[in-house]
């Protein structure tokens, strides 16, 4: 099994970074800068910004703050939020992005990953999938930051996206989101075992057990996680942090 890619997904909203619990509650938790320049020091393997208001805003994520993020990290970083054209992606590359991360857009014109993976290239282009279970329902995907229900499962919306030519999936569980209770495995690994291309368990992420649970039972090729990199201890004090080499058991 390849190596497991261990990233933090970091939120924001305008510049200053937040977290969120099922994508509401959102609490501010400091300047995205400094957290990058902390990440740098603890030698994260990549980072992943999303803007949470961007498309509800009808706007991008902020280029400069991309220009800013990419003065600074040492490592490879994805930003998502508001991007819906093949010049938006031009502009976040352009900026120092080394990926772009589209959800809603993916869900309402699928067609625009063919044509971003065309023009930039699979490996530039990740599609995130919010997913959550409406109640007595089965899982389906949703757009518009968790509010907007599509007519897509979880498995019919992947394998849809690798067809278009996205280079990864992140697979988000809304109901996960910040309550750090563990990856929802079971969804993880049915999109796992349904494609080829790179699955990212993102929502739920509790310790680094965790982190090594979703890599051997659900088969992810990375975990992804917000709380846990930014929080310390029960009451939840704001502290970036990340594991250390062989912190993360992967036998």
């Amino acid at each position: 099994m390849p190596r497991l890619r261990i990233i933090p997904v970091l939120l924001l909203s305008e510049r200053g970074l937040v977290k969120s619990i099922k994508f509401k509650e959102h609490r501010y938790i400091g300047d995205p800068i400094n957290a990058v320049r902390i990440f740098n020091d603890l030698h994260a393997d990549e980072l992943v910004f999303l803007d949470i208001e961007a498309t509800r805003k009808k706007r991008l994520i902020s280029t400069e703050l991309i220009t800013e993020i990419g003065e600074e990290a040492n490592m490879p970083f994805a930003v998502g939020g508001g991007i819906n054209t093949l010049q938006h992606i031009q502009d976040i590359i352009s900026s120092g992005a080394e990926k772009v991360v589209i959800s809603t857009a993916a869900v309402t014109h699928p067609e625009f990953i063919r044509e971003a993976a065309i023009t930039f290239g699979s490996s530039t282009i990740a599609v995130c999938m919010d997913v959550r279970k409406p109640f007595l329902k089965s899982n389906k995907v949703y757009s518009h930051a968790g509010t907007n229900a599509s007519a897509y499962s979880p498995i019919e919306f992947a394998q849809l996206m690798q067809e278009k030519g996205a280079g990864e999936i992140i697979v988000q569980s809304v109901d996960k989101d910040g309550t750090m209770s563990g990856y929802d495995i079971e969804l993880i690994h049915s999109i796992s075992e349904v494609t080829t291309i790179p699955v990212v368990a993102l929502g739920g992420a509790g310790d680094y057990h965790d982190l090594s649970m979703v890599h051997r039972e659900g088969y992810a090729s990375a975990s992804a996680a917000g709380s846990l990199f930014v929080y310390q201890g029960k009451k939840r004090g704001v502290l970036i942090n990340y594991p250390e080499k062989g912190e993360v058991d992967l036998g």
